[in-house]
Formats: C-alpha cells, structure tokens, sequence
C-alpha cells in the first residue's frame, strides 16, 4: 500500500486527460468510476490495486472537499418514508435491513419494504455513516452499535408499526451482508 506521500506522486504522474477523467468522477461522487479508471491505468504498469485506488480516490474526495456533488441524504422523517412506501407496487408485508458496503461508504445499511402481489423489495433509504451521524446529531449511538444500524432499527421499526407489518433485521450488531433476510 502506498503511503500519501507517493499516492499524490503517483497520481500527479498521470497524463492530464486521466487525472481530469478522474476529478470528474470524483466530483460528481462517483467514486467506483474514479476507482475503475485507477486501477485500469496502475494496476499493470504500477501495481495499483482496489486499496490504493479508493485511498487515491479518498484523496482526492478531500481535495474537493465541498466542491463534491454528494449524493443526497435519503430522508429519514416518518412522513416521507411512509409516502415512499404508499408508492410501492404491491403489498407490502414486512419493513427489512440489510448491510451493503461499498468504497465511499464503507458499510452502511438498506431499509428496504419487502411486497407480494407482485414479490419484491423497494429501498426506503439508504442509510450511510455520515447520514446516521446527521439524523442522531448530539444522541449519539448506543454504546457498542454502529450508527447505520442504530437508525435503521429506530427509523424502520417506526414504520413497520406504522404499516402494521413485521420489522427483521437479522446482523443489527455487526456488519454482515450475508445475513439471513425475511421469509414470509
């Protein structure tokens, strides 16, 4: 793994066309864009692989900073989720989380409504660390939780008791995308 030092020295070797491609991932927060486009250009002639390029990818997130067009937080009030849920198709049976992870997040957790008639699943929101922070600001999470889940289980139970159908989160404590989801 390289050290900052030599990622802005690697990166500033780049042709210009690249390092724009690049930043302009980047500032649109597309982070596995920028990242694909690394290791495309490093990984043969550099041995640049998937932990330099989401730390190059980081870097640069932190050049920008608030230049960056994030991606918005989903909403998280009962009034939006349950107009988000009245908009599925097909009846909804059960409110579920589950973990997902990705290079800019990390892990973070899916609210998602489970329906039959037709069977699927809608996501309610998407639930990143940065957005859970926001959402419990000076509360804080729960001694030994992690702050996705900790929303999610708050924010998902209240709509399943609002919709009168059975909440499941089956790894609330530890990241696992992998867990066991609902049945009905």
């Amino acid at each position: 793994m390289m050290d900052r030092a030599a990622r802005e020295a690697w990166f500033a070797g780049l042709p210009q066309g690249i390092r724009d491609e690049i930043d302009g991932y980047v500032l649109r927060d597309a982070s596995l864009g920028a990242a694909r486009i690394i290791i495309d250009v490093g990984l043969a002639s550099d041995s640049v692989g998937l932990g330099d390029a989401q730390d190059i990818v980081g870097d640069r997130h932190e050049y920008y900073g608030d230049r960056v067009a994030r991606q918005p937080d989903s909403p998280l009030d009962p009034e939006s989720l349950a107009r988000r849920a009245a908009g599925c198709a097909g009846r909804i049976v059960a409110i579920e989380v589950v973990w997902d992870g990705d290079t800019v997040h990390d892990w973070f957790t899916e609210l998602l409504a489970i329906t039959e008639d037709p069977q699927g699943q809608k996501t309610m929101a998407t639930i990143t660390y940065s957005a859970a922070e926001r959402y419990l600001g000076r509360e804080g999470v729960t001694a030994g939780r992690s702050a996705p889940a900790e929303v999610a289980e708050r924010v998902g139970r209240a709509l399943a008791e609002h919709l009168s159908v059975p909440f499941h989160f089956a790894s609330p404590d530890t990241p696992d995308d992998q867990a066991p989801r609902w049945r009905s």
